[in-house]
């Protein structure tokens, strides 16, 4: 269902807000809009942040995202979508909420991909440097056998 179409006045009140520094938070609540609707009139209309810790829509970016420690295991993110599914299933969410679990699902998808390369670089970096170490083992070996021979 579409809402009230922007005004001209409201277009301009958006530019202005955001040129004050607003985040879409602040400017769904100002202008009496959904967040979804100031951030998508933002995209249409190509109204950027100046600054450069947000994003057109004004989320933060990822240099402002507290990392986890451990990446989570495969189970984990199942237990996530198992979790998500469980959820649509029941039927009573909100159409945000169905949006926000069907992000999960998409994220876990991408994440499992993602972490599957991940782990096969990584078994290939372990292997490179097992070779290297033999490699320098097997130098050590033919060095100490050569100074050997010199001091015959």
């Amino acid at each position: 269902m579409k809402g009230k179409p922007w005004t001209r006045e409201q277009e301009k009140q958006l530019r202005e807000l955001v040129a004050d520094g607003k985040d879409v938070n602040e400017i769904s609540g100002v202008m009496e809009k959904s967040y979804a609707s100031v951030a998508a009139k933002m995209k249409r209309l190509n109204i950027t942040r100046e600054d450069n810790n947000r994003d057109p829509a004004g989320s933060q970016l990822l240099s402002t995202l507290e990392l986890p420690v451990d990446l989570p295991s495969i189970e984990e993110q199942m237990l996530v979508l198992a979790g998500a599914l469980k959820e649509l299933q029941k039927g009573s969410l909100d159409k945000t909420d169905v949006m926000r679990l069907r992000s999960l699902i998409v994220g876990v998808k991408a994440y499992k991909e993602l972490f599957a390369d991940y782990v096969n670089y990584r078994a290939l970096e372990v292997k490179v440097e097992e070779l290297i170490r033999e490699l320098e083992r097997d130098g050590e070996r033919a060095s100490g056998v050569a100074g050997k021979r010199v001091k015959s």
